[in-house]
């Protein structure tokens, strides 16, 4: 096996693995033992723990100006700007995800999977500079004689919870997620409001800041969701930060970053009805007529 790889297809390990799981043998799982039990009320069984990964170096964020560019000052509470430079920056967000997803896509495809679920999705500082990004999953096979899809779905949901979803005529067919960047210029309402004497107040512009960056993420999930073909979306995550900086002397901007991750789904024709379970049987523990 050659350590040289081109960047295309799945890593020499990776597929080194496939081909191990591919030739028989025991599978492993992520699952938790409630994810797995209520996966086992569904077509799908586990064949495997699959993985996609990248590391990317992020070393142009694509802005470097002031927060009131192509804003001015023009209302009371200061401009608040969606800069398009700092597409270089979101764009690498998302080839970093969109690789690790696909990566572990193939990766499930080439053991023969239908789809995978529980799949964490993650990205963790590397280097400087860098991040690793990260799909982790447990990859899932139909018990039903049908062809195999061209990609398997992915999902973050728990087994039990694709078990309610198919119950109910619904396939999380894709992890989706929005991510927007704004930057807000720091007016002089702003620095006297975080300033020691503004005392215990809200700082009016961070709040727009933020509100309006995942107002703008969820947007961006939502037309995600549409360019899948999927019908609706279960939100799982939503996150947001914001940090400062200093585009010229004793002058601050702020930068918020949000993201919106979440489940797109389809509805499906055959709808998996959950498995009936038993009613459990119990002794009352109180005197009867029949004991006492």
């Amino acid at each position: 096996m050659s350590d040289q790889w081109d960047g295309r297809g799945l890593p020499p390990v990776a597929a080194e693995r496939v081909r191990r799981a591919a030739s028989g043998g025991p599978w492993t799982s992520m699952l938790t033992v409630p994810s797995a039990a209520g996966l086992s009320a569904t077509e799908f069984e586990p064949v495997g723990e699959v993985m996609g990964s990248i590391v990317e170096n992020i070393g142009w964020r694509g802005y470097g100006g002031c927060g009131a560019w192509g804003g001015g000052f023009g209302g009371p509470l200061g401009p608040m700007t969606p800069v398009p430079a700092f597409a270089p920056y979101v764009d690498a967000l998302r080839h970093g995800y969109d690789t690790a997803l696909h990566r572990m896509q193939l990766e499930a495809s080439g053991i023969g999977a239908d789809g995978v679920v529980g799949v964490t999705l993650a990205a963790t500082p590397f280097d400087q500079g860098s991040r690793e990004f990260t799909a982790l999953g447990t990859a899932v096979r139909s018990r039903r004689a049908h062809d195999r899809p061209p990609r398997p779905f992915c999902t973050e949901l728990a087994g039990q919870d694709v078990a309610k979803l198919l119950g109910a005529g619904w396939l999380p067919v894709s992890i989706a997620y929005g991510i927007a960047m704004l930057v807000r210029h720091d007016d002089m309402r702003t620095r006297n409001q975080v300033s020691w004497m503004g005392g215990n107040t809200e700082v009016t512009g961070y709040t727009q800041l933020v509100t309006a960056a995942r107002a703008q993420a969820r947007k961006d999930f939502a037309g995600r969701i549409r360019a899948i073909g999927a019908e609706g979306a279960i939100v799982s995550a939503m996150g947001v930060g914001m940090h400062e900086i200093e585009p010229s002397e004793n002058h601050r901007d702020h930068i918020a970053e949000a993201t919106v991750f979440g489940n797109a789904l389809l509805a499906v024709d055959h709808p998996t009805t959950p498995a009936t379970t038993s009613s459990l049987t119990f002794l009352p523990l109180r005197p009867t007529r029949e004991t006492s």
